[in-house]
């Protein structure tokens, strides 16, 4: 079963990757530009651990309309979701809690 749940956590770790690879790589050209906290590729980050790839995508570009000129910005933290069988690794990936059988 386990591999199975991991097949179901690729694309959510794979927006990680992708996400964690424009925050090395790409913001720091950028600096401190986002009028939200946390940043908006901070916020795509937490979407996609705590929220799963659909909704993590679906909440990331909604924040990205959101982060415009016209808005005063401020705190703006990933909705909770319900409780899930997974956990975080200390790279911000999300793996399977392991149970004990």
């Amino acid at each position: 079963m386990r591999p199975v749940l991991e097949i179901w956590l690729l694309p959510r770790n794979a927006a990680i990757a992708i996400m964690q690879l424009y925050r090395r790589i790409i913001s720091p050209l950028y600096g401190q530009v986002c009028r939200y906290h946390p940043s908006c590729s901070r916020y795509a980050v937490e979407a996609y651990q705590l929220r799963g790839f659909t909704v993590g995508t679906l909440l990331t570009v909604w924040r990205l309309l959101r982060c415009n000129p016209f808005t005063p910005g401020g705190i703006d933290d990933v909705p909770a979701g319900e409780h899930q069988n997974f956990v975080i690794n200390p790279r911000g990936f999300v793996r399977p809690i392991e149970r004990k059988a």
